[in-house]
């Protein structure tokens, strides 16, 4: 089919002409006219400008000369920025700023190249100022006048867009130095060379004066959000002593990549893709760990989600070690309650490839253990910070035909033998143990008194031979109380996790350490390596009882002149009571041998629990309170009754009181137990014809019996 032709009349032509040409003067005429009056219009800014910065942020803004030296670029010399009564911030030569003229239509400056010679950036630190205090002091201003609900989504994408428009297509820095000096003890220059052609990024930055050579180098394109970033340094590792120094920490690595692959609205959501990775990144901070940990190779490909009062990590994420890969999912929420999320997700994968990405020196003792199988991990935490006691944690490491088939550094069967212990103090051995029959103080399982098992089992770990290592409900309580009480007061060991932290590794208390006693008692425990029987026998071999007292064989000769056999209920929960505080074991006691008063509460509220599940016969007056008794060669050495003793620095709570940590998921325990509500010892009362050691007031015996109410209303309601 053929279309035919439509035939415009030449009348029609000819208007459409002239209008275009009339517009096409127009723009001639008033582009000639801006032409002309652009030096004019460019003081005139310039001075705006310049009455701006010293309004707004008190700097002083100098300008040598500034003008046209194109359609649309400004040459501008001998610049300098002093804030008043502080060092000068920056000066500059000569820069030269082109922009790009349709964005200007819509009120975007986007630069079109950059040529920038000879110039520094100083920032000075003194005493409690600096030459930057200016942005603080505008930041602090700007929040005071803006009280409209915040949208991070538009901030996110307003800073982003802001940046991107700054970067040039083209540049040519030449000898732009960056200086900190931080109070005249640590001194910094970065002398900075780098181009930016046809997207292609090329710098060399001279540090500290041949100290090293850095470089940055990549490609970028703000008009389509793309940037790629490679750092690295000459012949050596990137590292800046000065950040470690402040850090107490080493931190270098070869390579350091990172990507901006888009950045788009999603919804009401701000995404943000990207992706970072590092080479042979070499870690030492005494926190994470006590020796060098070197990455060798880790990548995380991210989807960054700002929302309009969030910050997430989607889970689309995935963080790479080597072979092995994650999907994190983080997620901060803002408002009047602060809310922190957070899901670790490993899919079923190889269990060795596992192992051998985690990185160097990391876990010392599992270093060259083979295994074979699979495994896959799941983690979840929520905390909504104004219900804190609602927090969320569970955590599933899942084996599929797992098997160890060679130990690595440290044979994880090594207790199921005679082997030495040796205990440490504050950094150093105390002396060796042998666990075994050769030690006259080793006592087997089956001749440890039962009212020492139960009341040990009772206060520390009442699930130990039901649970795998972990109870998630402890530690789910156990974040509440220290999140509540913004220190770490409580924890959530269970026997598995004391025993290994002690027999396995060393006593530092860092992050590596933690998260290899967890993964040592999860080969423990779901390989059945050692059994229930053997590790609580060891457990109470090798435990803590007092100064330099390890041991239950040693602690019930020490304290009673008993075998471990003998003990009563009353020695048993005593010895409980000391385990979370050993070394103020023999404050509890007063000038004659018996217990101080306000231990009493800890026997009957023990001997309550142990009662209601048939490990002991119920007692009315204390659960042998009373027969409690030091032995008489050791009381010589206790402090008189009146004497106030400090038992702070033995006990990380503060009121001179046991902690009780228990474990079953289906029980709920106070966390600590206050005798009279105070630090300092008070009076109980006692069965009728037993002497009082002191008078009690009335509104004592009132806080003791609210007490008493309060604690029994809660234990009848968490064992509903």
């Amino acid at each position: 089919m053929r279309i035919p032709k439509i035939k415009i009349p030449k009348k029609y032509l000819k208007i459409g002409a002239w209008v275009l040409g009339v517009f096409l003067v127009v723009c001639i005429a008033l582009g000639a006219v801006a032409y002309s009056k652009r030096e004019a219009l460019l003081k005139k800014m310039v001075a705006k400008a310049i009455a701006k910065a010293d309004k707004d942020y008190g700097l002083e803004v100098k300008i040598g000369s500034a003008g046209f030296t194109g359609l649309s670029t400004v040459k501008m010399t001998n610049i300098s920025v002093v804030p008043k009564e502080r060092d000068t911030l920056s000066n500059i030569g000569e820069l030269s700023v082109g922009v790009k003229l349709f964005p200007l239509i819509f009120g975007n400056v986007k630069f079109s190249e950059v040529k920038l010679k000879e110039g520094f950036v100083s920032v000075v630190l003194k005493d409690s100022t600096t030459n930057i205090d200016f942005i603080l002091k505008r930041k602090k201003k700007d929040s005071t006048e803006t009280k409209g609900k915040v949208n991070l989504s538009e901030i996110a994408s307003n800073i982003l867009n802001q940046v991107l428009y700054k970067i040039p297509d083209d540049m040519d820095v030449q000898n732009m130095i960056f200086k900190l000096n931080d109070h005249d003890t640590a001194k910094l220059s970065f002398a900075t060379m780098a181009t930016i052609d046809g997207g292609d990024l090329k710098s060399a930055i001279n540090v500290n004066n041949g100290e090293a050579t850095w470089h940055v180098d990549g490609y970028v394109n703000p008009g389509s959000k793309e940037l790629r970033f490679m750092a690295y340094a000459d012949g050596k590792k990137l590292e800046l002593p000065y950040l470690n120094n402040k850090l107490h920490a080493k931190l270098s690595f070869d390579t350091l990549q990172t990507e901006l692959k888009n950045a788009k609205y999603s919804g009401d959501d701000y995404k943000i893709s990207g992706s970072w990775s590092v080479k042979n990144m070499l870690i030492n901070q005494p926190r994470i760990a006590s020796n060098d940990i070197i990455v060798q190779s880790a990548k995380l490909d991210a989807d960054i989600l700002v929302g309009p009062n969030y910050i997430a990590l989607d889970s689309s994420s995935t963080a790479y070690l080597k072979n092995a890969q994650i999907h994190p999912f983080v997620k901060y929420t803002l408002g009047k309650n602060k809310i922190y999320e957070l899901k670790l997700r490993a899919e079923e994968q190889d269990a060795q490839s596992i192992l051998d990405a985690f990185p160097q020196g990391l876990f010392e003792s599992l270093e060259g253990l083979k295994v074979q199988g699979k495994v896959k991990y799941n983690l979840n935490f929520y905390l909504d910070t104004k219900i804190p006691d609602s927090v969320r944690f569970n955590s599933t490491l899942t084996p599929v035909d797992f098997k160890i088939v060679q130990w690595g550094k440290t044979n994880l069967q090594k207790i199921n033998n005679t082997f030495v212990y040796t205990p440490y103090e504050y950094g150093k051995p105390m002396r060796d143990i042998t666990i075994g029959p050769s030690n006259p103080n080793f006592t087997p399982l089956s001749a440890i008194s039962k009212n020492f098992i139960n009341a040990v089992l009772t206060a520390e770990d009442p699930s130990f031979f039901t649970h795998n290592g972990f109870v998630e409900e402890s530690i789910r309580k156990s974040i509440a109380v220290n999140f509540k009480e913004k220190k770490f007061k409580r924890g959530g060991s269970t026997i598995s996790m004391q025993l290994v932290k002690n027999v396995y590794l060393s006593r530092q208390k860092t992050l590596a350490r933690k998260a290899e006693e967890i993964l040592i008692v999860w080969l423990i425990e779901h390989n059945h390596l050692i059994s229930k029987q053997r590790m609580l026998e060891v457990y109470f071999n090798i435990m803590e009882l007092g100064q330099n007292i390890y041991g239950i064989g040693e602690a019930s000769r020490y304290y009673f002149g008993k075998q471990p056999a003998d003990l009563t209920i009353g020695d048993g929960l005593f010895l409980a009571s000391i385990v979370p505080k050993p070394k103020a074991s023999m404050y509890k006691f007063m000038a004659d041998g018996s217990l101080k008063p306000y231990m009493f509460n800890y026997f009957r509220f023990m001997g309550n629990i142990m009662a209601r599940k048939g490990l002991t016969p119920s007692d009315t007056s204390g659960y042998g309170f009373y027969n409690v008794r030091l032995r008489e060669g050791l009381r010589r050495y206790l402090a008189p009754d009146t004497a106030v003793v400090d038992t702070t620095a033995f006990d990380d709570d503060g009121d001179g009181l046991p902690v009780v940590i228990v474990h079953d998921k289906n029980k709920s325990f106070f966390e600590r137990l206050f005798g009279g509500g105070s630090k300092k010892d008070t009076t109980v009362a006692k069965p009728a014809g037993t002497p009082a050691d002191t008078t009690k007031t009335k509104k004592q015996l009132r806080q003791e019996r609210r007490e008493e109410r309060r604690r029994q209303k809660e234990l009848e309601k968490n064992e509903q």
